[in-house]
C-alpha cells in the first residue's frame, strides 16, 4: 500500500500573481505551506524574471495541469534593442550590441512575418531537454546548446508603445511552447538589430486571467482559509464538452469501466461528441472523470477522487 500524502485533501485552482524575482517552483513550495494541501504543482511555468499569471493546481487538479499548458496565454512584454544577451533577457551577460534603432514603421512593418505557426529556436537558457539534460544546466554550465526549431503558434503580436528609442511595448497572444525571449531575439535580428527582453508580465494562461488572480501576500493573510479563494477543479475545462452520467454510469467510469455510447445517445439532450474526443463525465454536478469516445465506449482519461 502506497504511502498516504501528509496534507489537506484541498482541490482546484489558484491563480496566482507571481511577482518578480521568484521561481514557479518557489511559490508552489510557499502555496502548499500556507494552505496545507497534500498536493500541489504548476500550469505553465514562468521565469523568476517574469511576473504575472501561475495557475497553482491543488489535488485532484493536478489531474488537469495538462489543459491548462496546452491553452492560450497573453503576455506584456518590453523589448530592448541594441544589446543581445546569453538568456535573452536582462538577467545575462551582454554578447553583442548593435546601434540601430527601429522606427514604428519598421516594427509594424515586420510583426506580420511572426504571425500564425512560425519557427522558433528556444534559448539556450531553457528548461529544454538535451540528450537528457536541461539546456540551462549545459548553458550554465558553459557547454554549446544546440537547440532545434520547433513550431509555435502566434496568435496576436502587437506594438503598445515606444516610451524610448532603446525600448519597444507588446502584446503578445502565442499556443503551447513559446518563447517570448526568442520571439524578441528573433524580431530584433529581423529588423536588423539585437535585442533582449527588458520586461515581462504574463497577463493570462489558459482561463486565468489577471481579474481571478490572488497576490502571495493576500494569500498570506488568509492563511489556511485561503482554501476559500480555491477555483473549481473544472475551471481549467471549460472548453470541454460536459457529458451527464447516471449514478450507476459515474460509478462505473469512475471504477475504471467502460460506459457504452448507445447507452448514453438513448438520452435525449446528449451533446455531438465525436470519437476520441475528451469529455468531461458529470454526475450530479460534480466532475466524475475525463473521459474518451474509443471503439463505442465512454472510456476514463483521469479518474478525479472528489
Amino acid at each position: 500500500m502506497g504511502r498516504k500524502r501528509k496534507g489537506l485533501p484541498v482541490h482546484g485552482w489558484l491563480a496566482v500573481d507571481k511577482p518578480l524575482g521568484m521561481t514557479s517552483t518557489a511559490v508552489v513550495t510557499c502555496v502548499r505551506r500556507i494552505t496545507g494541501a497534500a498536493k500541489v504543482g504548476h500550469g505553465g511555468t514562468l521565469d523568476p524574471l517574469a511576473s504575472g499569471i501561475l495557475p497553482i493546481a491543488l489535488g485532484e487538479a493536478t489531474k488537469t495541469v495538462s489543459w491548462v499548458m496546452d491553452g492560450a496565454k497573453t503576455y506584456r512584454c518590453s523589448i530592448r534593442w541594441g544589446e543581445a544577451r546569453s538568456t535573452d533577457d536582462k538577467e545575462g551577460e551582454v554578447i553583442e550590441t548593435c546601434p540601430h534603432r527601429p522606427s514604428r514603421e519598421e516594427i509594424l512593418a515586420a510583426l506580420p512575418a511572426f504571425l500564425g505557426e512560425i519557427e522558433q529556436v528556444p534559448p539556450a537558457f531553457s528548461a529544454v531537454k538535451v540528450d537528457g539534460r536541461r539546456a540551462y544546466d549545459l548553458a550554465r554550465a558553459e557547454q554549446v546548446v544546440e537547440l532545434k526549431p520547433r513550431i509555435v503558434r502566434i496568435d496576436r503580436f502587437e506594438l503598445l508603445a515606444q516610451p524610448d528609442d532603446d525600448h519597444a511595448e507588446f502584446e503578445v497572444q502565442t499556443g503551447k511552447g513559446a518563447y517570448i525571449r526568442s520571439l524578441a531575439r528573433d524580431l530584433a535580428k529581423a529588423l536588423g538589430t539585437c535585442g533582449h527582453i527588458a520586461a515581462l508580465r504574463r497577463t493570462s494562461c489558459g482561463p486565468f486571467h489577471e481579474a481571478n488572480a490572488i497576490s502571495l501576500d493576500k494569500l498570506e493573510q488568509l492563511g489556511h482559509s485561503a482554501a476559500s479563494c480555491v477555483l473549481p477543479v473544472e475551471t481549467a475545462l471549460d472548453d470541454i464538452p460536459a457529458l451527464a452520467l447516471t449514478e450507476d454510469e459515474a460509478r462505473r467510469l469512475h471504477s475504471g469501466q467502460p460506459v457504452p455510447i448507445l447507452r448514453l445517445a438513448a438520452r435525449s439532450g446528449l451533446p455531438a461528441i465525436a470519437a476520441g474526443e475528451t469529455v468531461r463525465a458529470m454526475a450530479e454536478g460534480k466532475l466524475v472523470a475525463l473521459a474518451r469516445i474509443e471503439a463505442g465506449n465512454l472510456r476514463p482519461v483521469r479518474v478525479m477522487n472528489l
